[in-house]
């Protein structure tokens, strides 16, 4: 046989039955998943994609029957290498985001079977099918495939399936998580007509960040995906991701600093100096010894709850406290008589 082996790729042979290819291609494209094979992603997207090609024509009779007869060169038409599908999300700094689609046929084939038989191997649910990349920085991410999360629903019997969620990550700075932003988002898709014909279109979607979201917080758009036939479109899922801040890390609804003070402030008192997330300068004097390990906590100056903004978590104030490498004879002796019995 000239050209490509389907049945060497699919591991079976040539008389296997529909059922053993659908099996034989769960398996692999398990396998070679490329959120599965981060470290040889490439790779793994070439084999994705071959797998993809040889069971979408082994599984289809009329492309089947003309390979069996004339190999490769007689389904060259029909059966063509599924292309990436490729979204970007991507900030400008002043402008609004732009998310894209395409089309991608191994993606749709592996979400078609999947959403029919919902388990694979011993009865685990699918991941989502995201990949993720910094890009040029981390506002910048890339996206292949419109995922398998776990919205997928059933394909119902002459009715049109749901895809499954697009998930992507939404950087926010701690001082947006504070006060609370808007965003724009500008999101280019598919939609199709009463023919089936699909032509792009553009659409800006406008959300707000509420005070006090967390990693996690999902913002759900719905059906907002790409318009195919019989497939109800995706909902787009944009999910609170958090910037590392220079000053100030997040615990729950607390939010924490650290200050580095030398061994005689830790002694003799030392007065704490911030600007707050909202811009606001504090001052916090501490009068008493500092001991190793010590947390000063000022109520109601951490983060705003997002139930109820009106109210917020502690600041918790740690401190690094520098000892001296070395004392002379005379600072040991003036420590000894200051601190003694």
């Amino acid at each position: 046989m000239r050209g490509v082996d389907y049945y060497k790729i699919l591991q079976v042979d040539r008389n296997a039955k529909d059922e053993d290819l659908k099996k034989a291609y769960r398996k692999l494209v398990m396998k070679w998943h490329p959120d599965k094979n981060p470290k040889n992603k490439k790779e793994a997207e070439a084999k994705f994609k071959q797998i993809a090609e040889a069971y979408e024509v082994l599984s289809d009779p009329q492309k089947r029957a003309l390979y069996d007869k004339y190999g490769e060169e007689g389904v060259k038409g029909a059966a063509s290498p599924p292309e990436s599908e490729v979204a970007t999300f991507f900030s400008t700094g002043d402008g609004p985001t732009t998310f894209r689609f395409n089309s991608r046929d191994a993606e749709d084939m592996f979400a078609e079977l999947m959403s029919f038989s919902r388990t694979f191997g011993g009865g685990s649910g699918m991941s989502g099918t995201r990949f993720t990349s910094s890009l040029f920085g981390d506002d910048i991410f890339g996206y292949f495939g419109e995922g398998m999360g776990g919205g997928g629903g059933p394909m119902h019997p002459g009715g049109p399936r749901k895809a499954p969620p697009i998930e992507n990550k939404l950087p926010c700075s701690l001082e947006e998580l504070y006060k609370g932003t808007t965003k724009k988002m500008k999101i280019s898709r598919e939609i199709a007509d009463i023919s089936g014909k699909t032509s792009q279109v553009e659409e800006i979607l406008t959300f707000d960040v509420k005070p006090g979201w967390k990693i996690g917080t999902k913002i759900i758009f719905k059906e907002k995906g790409n318009e195919q036939p019989n497939v109800i479109p995706a909902d787009i899922v944009f999910v609170i991701d958090e910037k590392p801040h220079s000053v100030f890390i997040r615990d729950g609804n607390d939010l924490i600093v650290t200050q580095r003070i030398s061994l005689e402030e830790a002694l003799t008192g030392y007065t704490v100096h911030l600007t707050t997330l909202d811009g606001r300068n504090l001052t916090i004097p501490i009068n008493n010894v500092i001991p190793l390990n010590h947390e000063e906590v000022v109520p109601r100056e951490g983060m705003p709850l997002s139930k109820d903004p009106t109210k917020r978590g502690n600041l918790r104030i740690k401190f690094n406290i520098k000892f001296p490498t070395r004392l002379t004879t005379e600072q040991k002796s003036g420590i000894k008589q200051l601190l003694g019995p």
